[in-house]
């Protein structure tokens, strides 16, 4: 994995410009958390990033099960972050706005611990299904996993919506995937 730049960068400050753009009173209070928590953990990462990725190796056979919960507060760099923010920033505004805080709180929390036992569950069947036990090893980290179940659920308390993904008019119903796909080609891990 990676070793990212540490302090102030470009995506960063336009994470910042963006959210300001936004207005502080205009994000919900539980939004704004998970973008506080995220961008003061990029300034100040608990540990190393080979320290809080998750892979089957450090959280199952070692036990490291605390990945479980670092690893999707943790960001590679500050394009990472910026992205995976900038997403948060619009799917919290309208899904908390909808669901209550409370209720928005707890769904961040099951799916930031849930994606990743999704994410260890793919990589088993990947070693069993192909043979290749290196798949016990891709280490991950980031909220993107919680951000494409947040949209999955985004649609489907706004069905029949259309979105724009690269200025193509999409089925929202769709744009999740295509949007997964889309930025698996343009940031590959």
């Amino acid at each position: 994995m990676e070793r990212r730049q540490r302090g102030v960068s470009a995506g960063l400050l336009l994470l910042l410009y963006q959210i300001s753009q936004v207005g502080l009173q205009n994000i919900p209070s539980v939004t704004l958390g998970v973008l506080v928590l995220n961008i003061f953990l990029f300034l100040n990462p608990l540990r190393p990033l080979p320290e809080v990725c998750l892979s089957v190796n450090e959280a199952v056979h070692r036990k490291n099960w605390q990945r479980l919960l670092l690893a999707p507060f943790h960001h590679a760099d500050d394009w990472h972050l910026y992205y995976n923010m900038i997403s948060m920033l619009w799917k919290g505004i309208m899904l908390e706005r909808k669901l209550k805080s409370m209720w928005f709180a707890y769904i961040i929390a099951v799916f930031s611990v849930l994606i990743g036992v999704v994410y260890m569950v793919l990589e088993v069947l990947l070693v069993i299904i192909l043979d290749d036990p290196s798949y016990e090893m891709n280490c991950g980290v980031g909220f993107s996993g919680v951000l494409f179940a947040l949209k999955v659920l985004n649609n489907h308390y706004n069905p029949g919506r259309v979105s724009s993904v690269f200025g193509l008019p999409i089925a929202s119903k769709y744009a999740c995937w295509v949007e997964l796909v889309a930025i698996h080609l343009i940031s590959p891990g």
